[in-house]
């Protein structure tokens, strides 16, 4: 009988385990579904980007950055207000989206202050409004510190960077060993139930929504190439290097963010000499998804009020 129970037992682990297993996608499969144009994976500082380029080449120039575990679709009401008027390109970090993991294995922020660099200098554009979202906006806000010859205007969407419980000033955090089985292990109901409180309203986190997410963090590398992201994530105390932002800033905050909440603007209010907070009444993590007109409309307006005359 003993033998029968662990038998069953067995039976019911390794079932389990094939039920839960999640493995890569076909890359080809998911360039025909995701990718507008071959022409848009491009080879940059020696790993290849998703990148989109679009609107008039001549007119003033805005760079998207998306968030964790996001890709450049996360700005497609964005870029349809923008475009227009405006340069609009969209880029998928290295191990998000169809860019795929970086050739180097460095995820650190300053690998990404120089792929921004190197994009920039391919595009012949000297000097951009950048707009970042949450790890995006870290790097956002650390580009214009470092690179002010590079940047017009700053946009921060719920930006991340000050220190918060599990991520300390100066030390790499601790990734649990639980988050690492998501190399081998991310049903798309565990997706599901770790992306909704990204959302004030759950139901903004629809079927196609929930695929898209889904599918690219599927992508060959991408999940491992997160975790390295993790892993290779040291903060500092941003307060020196935002007070030497000397562009205008808009920061965008849905007010029932429950990931980096609302409160935090006020670090960067103090911090930055020129800032202006758009408050999003309503709305969680994602204002550019859940939304999406309004905060784009915000942004339209300011982007009209601080153009360099």
């Amino acid at each position: 009988m003993k033998r029968l129970l662990l038998s069953i037992l067995l039976a019911l682990l390794v079932g389990g385990a094939a039920w839960l297993w999640t493995p890569d996608r076909d890359r080809a499969a998911l360039e025909a579904r995701w990718l507008a144009s071959p022409a848009d994976l491009v080879d940059i500082a020696g790993t290849r980007l998703h990148v989109r380029d679009e609107g008039p080449r001549d007119a003033p120039a805005v760079l998207l950055l998306h968030g964790f575990g996001s890709s450049l679709h996360t700005w497609d009401t964005w870029a349809t207000a923008l475009r227009e008027r405006h340069r609009v390109l969209r880029i998928d970090l290295p191990g998000h989206g169809l860019s795929g993991p970086d050739a180097t294995g460095d995820y650190g922020d300053a690998r990404s202050l120089a792929l921004l660099v190197a994009l920039l200098d391919a595009r012949g554009l000297s000097r951009v409004t950048l707009v970042g979202h949450s790890i995006g906006g870290r790097i956002a806000w650390r580009f214009a510190a470092e690179h002010p010859d590079r940047i017009e205007r700053l946009v921060l969407v719920a930006p991340d960077g000050f220190a918060s419980p599990g991520f300390e000033y100066g030390r790499a955090p601790e990734v649990p060993t639980v988050l690492t089985a998501m190399r081998w292990v991310l049903p798309r109901a565990a997706l599901k139930a770790n992306l909704e409180p990204a959302f004030a309203d759950p139901a903004m986190l629809d079927d196609a929504l929930l695929t898209r997410y889904h599918e690219l963090m599927l992508a060959p590398g991408n999940r491992e190439a997160l975790l390295h992201r993790m892993r290779q994530t040291v903060l500092e105390d941003p307060v020196p290097r935002l007070a030497t932002i000397r562009v205008p800033v808009l920061l965008v905050w849905g007010e029932r963010d429950a990931m980096i909440p609302v409160s935090n603007a006020g670090d960067y209010l103090r911090a930055l000499p020129d800032a202006t907070l758009e408050r999003l009444p309503g709305v969680g993590h994602l204002p550019q998804e859940e939304a999406a007109q309004a905060s784009a409309g915000a942004l339209v307006r300011w982007l009209a009020r601080t153009a360099p005359r």
